[in-house]
């Protein structure tokens, strides 16, 4: 972003915010530069990595490392989105979330919704059908892939007992009914693709 690696950013977007005490990190691919980075990051000392030789998946970083996240709601996300957002109003949501509710899920209205997760809600925003990248979904209201969960989340993955775990296809589907969703109106996108990449750089790169 303007010259910052990602993974930077989304560092100072998280300990500015004055919400999160640490942050894990699982590392694969690069892993070394990774590590390189990190050394140097003014973060530095707040900051876990984990190597997976294998990815593990969404979830499956989760199980394995559930005794570092604790008893507290921690966030989850992936790090292939470019996003903007106020981390203490994420934070808000969820404490207000509906009662029943073990999750709340950052939503974004996307331009491709077809390639993305799309999301429907009923009237106290809480999410009753998913839709995972169908042809014509029902709506533009896709999943951010950042999520708060509450501890229970965290051990219901863990009591899977599978090395790979997927959070959109193996853990939202459980949850219906009990998911509350933060609108991020500021700036979401997914960057998995060189075309989305170079949107989201031109996007950042305009005054």
């Amino acid at each position: 972003i303007q010259g910052r690696p990602l993974l930077g950013y989304w560092l100072d977007l998280l300990f500015k915010s004055g919400c999160v005490e640490r942050v894990l990190i699982n590392t694969s691919y690069l892993a070394d530069a990774v590590r390189v980075f990190i050394s140097g990051n003014e973060w530095r000392d707040r900051i876990d990595l984990v190597h997976e030789t294998e990815l593990l998946g969404t979830g499956g970083t989760i199980a394995v490392n559930r005794d570092w996240i604790g008893e507290e709601p921690c966030i989850v996300a992936h790090v292939d989105n470019l996003t903007k957002f106020d981390v203490s109003g994420f934070i808000e949501c969820h404490k207000i979330r509906p009662t029943g509710v073990e999750i709340t899920m950052m939503t974004f209205e996307t331009d491709t919704p077809q390639s993305c997760g799309i999301v429907e809600v009923d009237s106290a925003g809480v999410v009753q059908r998913f839709h995972e990248k169908v042809a014509n979904p029902p709506g533009n209201m896709a999943n951010g892939a950042v999520y708060i969960f509450e501890p229970s989340v965290c051990d219901f993955i863990k009591s899977r007992g599978k090395v790979f775990v997927d959070i959109s296809t193996e853990v939202l589907p459980k949850y219906l009914g009990r998911i509350a969703v933060y609108q991020n109106t500021l700036y979401h996108r997914d960057i998995g693709t060189y075309e989305s990449l170079a949107k989201a750089e031109q996007d950042f790169l305009q005054p």
